[in-house]
């Protein structure tokens, strides 16, 4: 077994950055390269790291969107006040919201167990990245889309849950799933693009506090004994990575080149699947 040094800590951060927000699997990537590294994924300073990388990827999503986030909170505040005689569009936004969150939470909490246990499976890995490569590459096959948030029905928010829900499988790409869906289902990529990341924020928030009740259930001992110093310059790696690789990935939804990234992961998949990875 491996120790986290700072060099697996940068490298585990950039892998991290780049593929939480890139249509490609962080969770697959994250398995290939600490299997690669001899890293053990329940180990503590694997568990903290999981733990302060993920923060790292939020805030690279809340600074990207800050402008957006604030003026949806406007919005909000506005809709809250008496004689508010517009349409309550941002009260819409949040229903569908919530309608993607319960999905994803009630999978995702039942069948933790059974998530968990394909993260040293290969097979499964390379499978799930041909299911990728698939949802993207039929991108391609659709039309412009029309659909604003008004005609977006909750029905169509919780099928975008569920594929957020499938994307805990390693392989399944949280970003390419949901806004594939979300296309699949009409709505416009720039709005595809920020209700994936609308609802990546919870899903993120939660992943985070289960992890860290795993982290506070260690031993005090093995606690005390951590070397913070990589793990806090893995989180800080993923977060500049994950900004540079959030706006990217924004560009190319508004020049519908998603698909570019179908390629990578049928390759990717099929290394896994025949066993050259």
């Amino acid at each position: 077994m491996s120790e986290l040094g700072h060099l697996e800590a940068i490298l585990l951060g950039v892998v991290q950055g780049l593929t939480e927000f890139l249509p490609v699997s962080s969770s697959g990537h994250l398995a290939i390269i600490q299997r690669w590294m001899g890293l053990v994924p329940d180990s503590p300073p694997m568990l903290l790291f999981d733990v302060l990388a993920h923060l790292g990827t939020l805030g690279a999503v809340l600074l990207v969107f800050a402008p957006q986030i604030r003026r949806f909170a406007d919005r909000l505040a506005r809709e809250c006040r008496r004689g508010w005689k517009g349409r309550r569009l941002g009260w819409r936004i949040v229903l569908l919201a919530i309608a993607a969150t319960i999905p994803t939470a009630a999978v995702g909490l039942s069948l933790q167990g059974f998530f968990e246990g394909k993260f040293n499976n290969p097979f499964w890995i390379g499978g799930c990245l041909i299911v990728t490569g698939l949802m993207l590459a039929l991108l391609v096959s659709l039309g412009r889309a029309r659909r604003g948030w008004r005609q977006f029905q909750v029905w169509q928010a919780a099928l975008v849950g569920f594929a957020q829900a499938g994307a805990i499988l390693p392989g399944i790409s949280r970003s390419g799933a949901t806004i594939c869906v979300a296309r699949y289902c009409g709505l416009r990529r720039r709005w595809a693009a920020e209700f994936s990341f609308l609802i990546a924020a919870p899903a993120i928030l939660g992943g985070v506090i289960l992890k860290t009740s795993d982290v506070l259930s260690l031993p005090a001992d093995e606690l005390s004994s951590l070397r913070w110093a990589p793990i806090l310059l893995g989180s800080v790696v993923s977060f500049l990575v994950g900004v540079i690789a959030l706006r990217c990935l924004l560009g190319l939804v508004r020049r519908a080149k998603l698909h570019y990234f179908a390629a990578y992961c049928w390759l990717l998949g099929a290394a896994l699947l025949t066993g050259i990875l």
